[in-house]
């Protein structure tokens, strides 16, 4: 029987890795829309979601979806990804890491519609899908 080295062994797990300090600062960066005043829609699937159950530990991952109209802002996708990533080791609830995600993204782009879909893989014979919406309150006025 061969015995395999622990990960913990083959790696300085002092050493914050470049990737780590990145996802660790990771901020939701903006750009100008290029086309204000053009409604259209951004579809962005982000299929590698995971964080932690806050009661058993266990982790948890989801495929995240976000639809949105933008108005004055985009989102820069990077950012979005090393944003979405700092929920990996976080103890969280499906329900709230979606409505977190979705207010810190309303706050960094003030769209005129946004949809967050997260579909999680089922665990223990359970599936679960979270969708929150935002519509600007100033649209249409």
């Amino acid at each position: 029987m061969t015995a395999f080295p622990s990960p913990a062994s083959t790696t300085n797990v002092s050493t914050v890795k470049y990737g780590e300090r990145l996802i660790e600062e990771g901020q939701l960066v903006t750009f100008p829309n290029p086309r204000v005043g053009r409604r259209f829609n951004i579809h962005i699937t982000l299929p590698e979601f995971t964080c932690k159950c806050p009661f058993s530990g266990y982790p948890d991952f989801a495929t995240f979806e976000l639809t949105y109209c933008p108005d004055e802002k985009v989102v820069e996708l990077k950012s979005l990804k090393l944003y979405i990533n700092r929920y990996r080791d976080q103890y969280i609830s499906h329900e709230e890491v979606v409505n977190v995600i979705l207010d810190d993204f309303v706050a960094a782009c003030d769209p005129l519609y946004a949809k967050l879909r997260a579909d999680f893989n089922p665990r223990g014979n359970v599936h679960t899908v979270v969708e929150v919406e935002h519509t600007q309150s100033s649209a249409g006025s």
